[in-house]
């Protein structure tokens, strides 16, 4: 049986674990070409976010049983595609929740604390020494964090909160209108973790930003289309909003040129998952996955 993976991921994982296959690792700026090549003759497919698992590719896969998605988020896969043929998706729940809310809080502190504008002073060479008038930033304690999509992720950026002394309100995308005007009225940050799904997509838009708290600070790691850029880039740099932090974009990778010159916000590669114990895990997972339904085994984390 032969196994696509759409491009290297840290080893030891698909070396070990999918050792009885064929294993075919594709180039991550070949995509969907490689796609077109392997696909055919293909049994499983292990792809990233990156990877955009159309229902035009899975039309070539006759024989592919299962799309392991190396992420915990699926929105790069034609679900409904998979499941007319037939075809097993599963992703990587839980093993990236503290990675990611880890960044998360990095990315509160850092667009607070102004710490983007700080570093760049130091560089420039331009700082004379301390001034009790200079860079002053904004205090956590006592504030209210939002929390717009209370799973894993969010639930475990809540539970930092009480370190720094913050109060926590929630609004999952299923809520109702009231739950959702009362996180944007309150949330001094709003950090956003909901899956991307059409009730999501665009939620945050120009009239939301515009009924969020003046000088609300707005967090972004869970997908870039919740969000409106230029929506988001107009409100900053008008002052209506304090300041964002952001690790996924509406068209990543790129990003909204509106949003690159503005100093109170702060840009990050898509790296919530990004250490060394946690991509490994992910890898791990998504290539026993791959190999459980290979093996006729029921997969541990199916999505369809």
């Amino acid at each position: 049986m032969k196994v696509l993976v759409s491009q290297p991921l840290p080893e030891p994982s698909s070396t070990d674990l999918l050792s009885a296959f064929v294993v075919v690792i594709g180039r991550p700026d070949a995509w969907p070409e490689e796609a077109r090549r392997h696909l055919p003759d293909a049994d499983a497919l292990v792809p990233t976010p990156r990877e955009k698992v159309t229902g035009e590719l899975l039309a070539l896969a006759p024989h592919l049983k299962v799309v392991a998605n190396c992420a915990v988020g699926t929105d790069n896969v034609d679900l409904e595609a998979c499941r007319r043929r037939g075809i097993v998706v599963t992703n990587t729940p839980g093993v990236l929740t503290e990675a990611t809310a880890d960044l998360t809080w990095l990315l509160i502190l850092a667009v607070a604390r102004r710490f983007r504008e700080g570093d760049a002073l130091i560089r420039s060479g331009a700082w004379d020494g301390w001034k009790p008038m200079e860079m002053m930033g904004a205090s956590l304690d006592g504030k209210t964090l939002g929390v717009f999509g209370p799973g894993r992720i969010g639930s475990a950026v809540a539970r930092r909160a009480s370190s720094f002394g913050m109060r926590v309100v929630t609004c999952d995308a299923a809520d109702g209108p009231e739950a959702f005007e009362r996180l944007l009225a309150e949330s001094d940050v709003l950090t956003i973790h909901a899956p991307l799904t059409p009730a999501t997509r665009g939620r945050f838009g120009e009239d939301e930003l515009a009924r969020m708290k003046p000088g609300a600070i707005l967090v972004n790691t869970a997908r870039g289309p919740i969000v409106d850029e230029a929506a988001l880039a107009s409100a900053l740099a008008s002052g209506r909003l304090g300041g964002a932090g952001l690790d996924v974009y509406e068209k990543e990778p790129a990003v909204h040129p509106g949003l690159l010159p503005l100093p109170n916000v702060v840009l990050l590669p898509h790296l919530g998952s990004a250490t060394r114990e946690t991509r490994l895990a992910m890898a791990r997972t998504a290539c026993d996955e791959a190999a459980r339904v290979l093996r006729g085994e029921e997969p541990r984390h199916r999505v369809v």
